[in-house]
């Protein structure tokens, strides 16, 4: 393929001096003794100044750079003295460089960030240490540290960002670089790296992290979102965490129209950086239906901070900070409910629970030893969590447990579950077959199969309006297959595809009634979708009067 492609450095103009110097450096390689082509290497940095390709230069010298970096064992390293600042900070850097080899190297020099270099001059003999610290004022208007794309709050599966010149950056510039410039048979070589943050764990050892510019101040509301079911309020706590030291200011709660808070404001005072102190707040909802978002905001001195603090902390990748603004969704439902005691069985795991807790539900979660019909009983309602069939084994030998507590008049939701390994495959009181049937248009047209079923109209009349505002997708593994017990209530459809009745179906089984739903309830009851709750409520006050 390659045949006749000259590959060498002859194909670039005032490159053939170049590749003799490479390869020298190739043919005299010693891998116990790297450092001996150095030499050569120098001069095929010194040949490529004179090529004229700004691309090829570019590249090759940077390689050339980090060759001569790696044969001699050249070790450079700028630490900072903590791994978080804030803007106007001081901190104290410790240089340190070694070089392990018997290459004549000078450090000719040093600049910290946005400083003027200073001359060091430094002879740097095999294997011993230059060390020096030296104090440095971050900059007041530094750059937060935050990922670049989330600065800024996108659209629908998009981000926005202004600068375009960082898209398809991987990750953020280091929040504060430093220059070396090194002196090898006369040539300066310029290394720029990152400050780090360094410490010793007695765990892991010598860890690494990127140092961070934060805010002074971060606001974490408890939770993500608050559904009001009926008038009462919610308290909402405020968590202000400092980042920096004595820190002083007021904490406040901005809220939609029409909302109430008590108290307006409180006064905080932080002497430690990284203390914190929460605040609870009253939320008083508005009479009639209303969604909107609240956010928690700082005053310290004449600026106003907004900002959240999330730290994404693996072993196997940099710890990751962001920034997101400090906010929280607020949703006021105009919802009746009847039933008060609701039995779960956990699945694969997701937030209904918390949910339901949310409009006056009490939740009790069931271990394998609460499923028996007679231990039930009490329960208004038994609720599956997604996938259930999938992940808990012991549901086989429960099912008849659960089938006896329907028959003796309770209410069973299962949730969706997937057609792969099921545990058994009598999912229900009479047969009904899942399929990969799935509507990922959140939006998609939902169809009212059964305008008089009670589903739809007890305690909360079901509308078109109920399916708005829903997220992600309408529903998943639909059962396509069911006994003609089983009333199919709604149907939906992705654009172009068959209808999809099998959605949300409803059966009677002796005194009791036994749902089967694959709609997305665990997406939408968290994400506070107001139509959600009113059909989740109408599925657990089946048959109540």
């Amino acid at each position: 393929m390659f045949d006749g492609i000259d590959t060498s450095w002859r194909r670039v103009k005032g490159g053939e001096k170049v590749g003799y110097h490479v390869d020298n450096a190739i043919m005299n390689f010693d891998p116990t003794n790297p450092a001996i082509i150095v030499p050569d290497l120098i001069q095929a940095y010194n040949e490529l100044k004179k090529v004229k390709d700004p691309y090829w230069k570019r590249v090759k010298q940077q390689e050339i750079k980090d060759l001569i970096k790696a044969c001699t064992g050249l070790y450079m390293e700028v630490k900072a003295d903590q791994f978080a600042y804030t803007p106007g900070d001081s901190m104290t850097l410790s240089v340190e460089s070694i070089n392990r080899s018997n290459v004549d190297i000078k450090l000719a020099s040093i600049k910290l960030g946005n400083l003027q270099s200073f001359n060091v001059n430094q002879q740097m003999f095999n294997n011993r240490p230059f060390n020096m610290d030296r104090k440095y004022l971050l900059n007041t208007n530094a750059v937060y540290s935050d990922p670049y794309w989330l600065r800024e709050e996108g659209t629908l599966g998009m981000y926005k960002v202004a600068d375009q010149n960082l898209i398809s950056t991987p990750e953020n510039a280091p929040a504060l670089s430093w220059i070396a410039t090194i002196e090898i048979d006369g040539t300066l070589l310029d290394y720029e790296l990152p400050v780090i943050y360094k410490e010793n764990s007695p765990v892991d050892g010598e860890t690494y992290r990127p140092l961070e510019v934060t805010p002074p101040v971060f606001l974490n509301i408890s939770e993500k979102v608050y559904v009001f079911g009926n008038g009462a309020s919610k308290k909402v706590d405020v968590q202000v965490l400092a980042g920096k030291s004595d820190l002083q200011g007021d904490v406040t709660l901005d809220i939609p129209e029409g909302w109430k808070v008590e108290p307006d404001s409180y006064a905080f005072e932080l002497k430690d950086k990284g203390a914190e102190a929460t605040f609870t707040f009253e939320l008083f909802p508005p009479s009639n239906a209303s969604s909107g978002e609240i956010s928690a905001i700082a005053k310290v001195g004449s600026k106003a901070y907004n900002k959240s603090l999330v730290r994404i902390e693996y072993d196997h990748i940099p710890v990751q900070a962001l920034f997101p603004k400090s906010k929280a969704k607020v949703v006021k439902v105009e919802l009746e409910k009847r039933g008060t005691n609701v039995g779960y069985i956990v699945g694969s795991g997701d937030e209904i629970p918390a949910s339901l807790a949310q409009v006056g539900y009490q939740v009790t979660e069931l271990s394998n030893g609460d499923i028996t019909a007679e231990k039930m009983k009490k329960y208004d309602a038994v609720i599956l969590g997604i996938r259930a069939y999938n992940t808990n084994d012991r549901l086989k030998f429960y099912q008849k447990e659960l089938m006896e507590y329907v028959k003796n008049g309770g209410t069973m939701i299962v949730q969706y579950n997937t057609a792969h390994a099921l545990v058994t495959k009598e999912l229900g009181p009479y047969p009904l077959q899942l399929s990969r049937d799935r509507v990922t248009v959140e939006g998609a047209e939902v169809r009212i199969l059964k305008p008089e079923h009670q589903v739809l109209n007890f305690p909360n009349k079901i509308t078109d309006a109920d399916f708005e505002g829903w997220v992600q997708e309408r529903g998943l593994y639909f059962p396509n297959e069911w006994d003609e017990q089983y009333e199919a209530i709604l149907s939906s459809n992705d654009p172009g595809e068959d209808p999809r009745d099998g959605g949300l179906l409803v059966t009677k089984y002796g005194k009791g009634y036994y749902i089967y739903s694959g709609y997305s309830w665990f997406r939408e009851l968290p994400a506070g979708v107001p139509g959600a709750y009113r059909i989740f409520t109408n599925m657990i006050s089946i048959g109540k009067k």
